[in-house]
């Protein structure tokens, strides 16, 4: 339950400190004294957003904290998943910036902005004439329903299973439309592979063939001049080998008187020796390359294919082209394994949906199967307020597979006898709806579905009598949970076990929102001002201690 609130430099409020029990605490207070800015600033303790505009004082931190007992909430498991620390009394902090930062903290632990909502949705439910509004949300009336047939664990499970098929889904369709696409491309994928398949593609062979064209396209050039060098050396009149032949006889006439040439006859042997085998190596080749017009018409044809294959692919060496040769290869057989690989996700899909539909049976059943206690019970509240003769029903619809389920729901309503079922947001007056709204809350909190309730004048559109019967279900409720109702009505106010009263005051500078718990005289007071104004009458007093006292 709330335990205190604290709240500094929030809109009106300057600085006050409010300490809630539990049972049953009514606030009340005149218009536009501020309870609704305590319940802006309850907000923004559950995650609600906040901007600069809710500072009082710009140029202050607007901090506003609550305390709540959690010791039998069953907390525990959420504060060890967000890596907080768990203290029975939790200690939920929000502070907001002159320039519009915002901090939160769950017991000084920093938290963001999401593990505070999800926290304060365990702790406080807010009821405001606007959520009036969702009675007529099928997603609203949807879950009213399975907080009473306890389905929280197996729509969790199912929520699951539908995200998961609805991936598995998603992949099926990337599969189709790939494969749609593709098949567009399939045709022009097997061209390009083919061509450069059949091009029979070897790394490194463009430079042996432009190796040999250039041989090719010049072996007359080639061997005239490897015969030239053949002749110079050897052959010809007057070759380089004759000469030093007869270099080699002078040097050898004069060796006996000359010591000095030995070493030159040596050298002139190694040179010999040297160019007789260039000249063979010259002969050798020069046999070797052949003027052969049909090879190099060959040649000149395979490197016109490597090159058309380059340009047509933008590429600039065969090592580019047999890469592409082999991604188009793999793409031919994605395309061709499509159809398998779509069959496989379509069956695994399918079994998906199946075991979905199931859970989704399951839930449809367990929801059926209290839709009457759901409706019976909502009818004797209505009749207790007021509305002996009201009806609901909850009709169900089919629709297709949501993360809900496939039930569709629609909570019907009927205020008298000669009125037939109708959608209950077509129907049902402010304060017909006030009363359906309580009937819910009622009941929900006695599934023990909800922490602590605060109801902001739920009891709009009713008075009189009808107001003393909704203050007596109030009442009852809060035995088992704490609950926090502002209101306008003596009747209701009357059924608190404590009464707090909001109020202004102002000086010559500013006005700020206060709050008080009034004492026995004081809450006399207050009443009798809610039944009669501000001129007290002796009756007023009156009815007001007997609605106290009873």
């Amino acid at each position: 339950m709330l335990q205190s609130l604290s709240v500094e430099n929030y809109a009106l409020i300057e600085k006050l400190e409010i300490e809630f029990k539990s049972g049953l605490n009514i606030i009340t207070g005149e218009t536009g004294a501020g309870k609704s800015i305590l319940l802006g600033a309850l907000g923004l303790i559950l995650g609600q957003r906040a901007d600069t505009s809710a500072l009082k004082d710009n140029e202050k931190n607007c901090v506003i904290e609550g305390i709540f007992d959690i010791e039998k909430m069953n907390l525990k498991a959420f504060f060890e998943e967000n890596d907080i620390d768990f203290e029975k009394q939790t200690a939920v902090r929000r502070i907001i910036t002159p320039s519009g930062k915002s901090r939160a903290y769950i017991n000084d632990i920093p938290v963001n902005l999401t593990t505070l909502r999800d926290l304060g949705l365990k702790l406080i439910d807010i009821h405001s004439q606007h959520e009036t509004l969702h009675l007529s949300n099928h997603q609203f009336q949807l879950n009213v329903v399975d907080v009473v047939a306890g389905n929280s664990d197996l729509l969790t499970n199912y929520q699951q299973k539908f995200s998961s098929y609805k991936k598995e889904e998603q992949k099926l369709q990337q599969l189709i439309d790939e494969q749609k696409k593709n098949a567009n491309d399939f045709d022009y994928y097997s061209f390009q592979f083919q061509q450069l398949h059949d091009a029979k593609l070897v790394d490194g062979e463009q430079q042996v063939l432009e190796e040999e064209e250039r041989e090719l396209s010049n072996a007359e050039t080639i061997k005239s001049e490897l015969q030239f060098c053949s002749e110079a050396i050897s052959e010809a009149e007057g070759s380089v080998l004759t000469i030093l032949k007869n270099c080699h006889q002078s040097l050898k006439r004069i060796k006996e008187v000359f010591h000095r040439s030995e070493a030159l006859l040596e050298r002139i042997d190694s040179t010999t020796i040297e160019l007789k085998d260039i000249s063979q190596e010259i002969q050798d080749l020069n046999e070797k390359i052949e003027m052969n017009p049909e090879r190099l018409a060959t040649v000149k044809e395979r490197l016109d294919l490597i090159y058309s294959l380059q340009q047509k692919h933008r590429v600039t060496s065969i090592f580019e082209l047999i890469e592409l040769r082999n991604s188009l290869d793999k793409k031919i057989s994605q395309i061709s394994n499509s159809e398998e690989q779509i069959a496989a996700q379509r069956q695994l899909t399918d079994e998906l949906l199946l075991k979905l539909r199931e859970q989704a049976s399951l839930l449809s059943e367990k929801r059926k199967a209290v839709s009457e206690k759901i409706a019976e019970y909502i009818a004797t509240q209505l009749g207790e307020l007021g509305m002996p003769f009201a009806k609901f029903k909850i009709d169900y619809l089919e629709s297709e597979l949501t993360n809900t389920g496939f039930d569709k729901i629609e909570f019907l309503f009927s205020a008298n006898k000669q009125l037939s079922f109708q959608d209950v947001a077509k129907v049902a007056s402010g304060g017909e709806m006030s009363r359906l709204m309580l009937s819910i809350k009622t009941l929900l909190a006695k599934q023990g579905d909800l922490p602590t309730i605060i109801f902001d004048e739920i009891d709009t559109g009713v008075s009189g009598e009808v107001a003393d019967k909704m203050g007596g279900i109030i009442k009852d409720v809060s035995q088992d949970i704490q609950i926090i109702n502002i209101t306008h009505l003596p009747q209701i106010a009357s059924k608190g076990d404590y009464h707090f009263f909001v109020y202004k005051e102002s000086d010559d500078n500013s006005t700020s929102t206060q709050i008080k718990m009034l004492s026995k005289e004081e809450r006399i007071t207050e009443i009798a001002k809610m039944l009669s104004g501000q001129n007290l009458t002796p009756a007023a007093i009156q009815n007001a201690k007997a609605l106290l006292k009873s």
